[in-house]
């Protein structure tokens, strides 16, 4: 893998009763701030060769409409294991799929962010936040160790 893509899932509606944490919806917000994710991997150039999703509603809406907005994507794949990962669970997904050259995982912080830390800083309690809808672009010289890759852009909507 060369370059890792991580987006957080857009602002979500809170639970309605009766349904769990994962089956919440994003609201109309959410997917405007989907959409606009999508639109600046578009004009960045961004080629996805693999696409992981967390099983999660808000996720994978996010996911679908950032997609939408490239010419060419590969479908997503869902990844329970994205769904409340620590940043070593999201690591061993990823190393699962090493022969990607780019991949996206789309998930849920604080997995995210720490993950983001982890893999630049080399700690993942030095995690800054991540939005929703917010995207980290990392390049990757070798393997997925902590403090192996390099930010190349950050956008948040």
């Amino acid at each position: 893998m060369h370059e890792l893509i991580l987006l957080r899932h857009a602002e979500a509606l809170p639970a309605t009763p009766g349904d769990g944490d994962p089956q919440r919806r994003l609201s109309e917000r959410g997917e405007r701030e989907a959409r606009a994710a999508g639109a600046w991997l578009a004009q960045h150039g961004a080629r996805p060769d693999r696409v992981l999703c967390s099983p999660a509603e808000r996720a994978r809406a996010t996911c679908a409409l950032a997609l939408a907005e490239l010419a060419r994507a590969p479908s997503a794949q869902a990844a329970t294991e994205i769904y409340d990962a620590t940043p070593g669970e999201l690591l061993a997904l990823l190393d699962q799929h090493e022969d990607a050259g780019t991949v996206l995982l789309v998930g849920h912080n604080p997995g995210i962010e720490r993950l983001v830390a982890l893999l630049v800083e080399g700690r993942s309690d030095e995690f800054r936040g991540m939005p929703p809808a917010g995207l980290a672009v990392l390049h990757l010289d070798g393997a997925l160790e902590p403090g192996s890759a390099r930010l190349g852009a950050f956008w948040s909507p």
